[in-house]
């Protein structure tokens, strides 16, 4: 879970935000900057962007949801849209160093929102995890709700086997 596929690329994407937030400066173009980092990237073999595109969506439902999130932060003043900008510029550059929509995914728009609060990318696979506890607890419990045993998010060529200490009679309560 862990790796640098699942769970690394939000650590990644912040460290990519990081650079382009540095190559820019205070002032700078943000779209040259991810442009000039992505296009060094690619040139050094690096086909993939972390943070961008998606295996199963043409764009990931959750990442417009959570960029009205941000903006709604950005109007309150909670925190300086920086990092929405860089992210934008991402996808832009991509746009066009390839020449088609590469959108951002739930990575890339949760590095946004750690590089936005001030999270060190270091702590992004950390924070992957939390997320993603909550997020199996949830399903767990909807598929208790249902009557049903929790299902996935394993391979299909896993196969759901408990393989702990058998099954044993439980003292009766008062009986320690």
């Amino acid at each position: 879970m862990l790796d640098d596929v699942h769970g690394g690329a939000g650590q990644q994407c912040m460290e990519l935000y990081l650079a382009i937030d540095a190559a820019a400066g205070a002032d700078g173009d943000v779209l040259a900057a991810a442009t000039a980092i992505i296009r060094r990237q690619r040139e050094a073999g690096e086909k993939i962007v972390p943070g961008f595109g998606h295996r199963f969506h043409p764009v990931d439902p959750r990442t417009g949801p959570l960029f009205a999130l941000v903006a709604k932060a950005v109007t309150a003043g909670t925190v300086s849209g920086r990092f929405a900008a860089i992210g934008q510029a991402v996808e832009d550059a991509l746009k066009a160093i390839t020449g088609r929509h590469i959108p951002m995914n739930i990575d890339g728009i949760t590095a946004v929102i750690f590089c936005e609060l001030g999270f060190e990318p270091e702590l992004g696979r950390g924070l992957f995890v939390l997320s993603r506890s909550v997020g199996i607890l949830a399903h767990a419990w909807e598929q208790k709700q249902r009557g049903r045993r929790i299902m996935g998010p394993m391979p299909k060529d896993i196969p759901y086997r408990y393989s702990g200490p058998a099954r044993r009679a439980v003292p009766p309560q008062g009986n320690d």
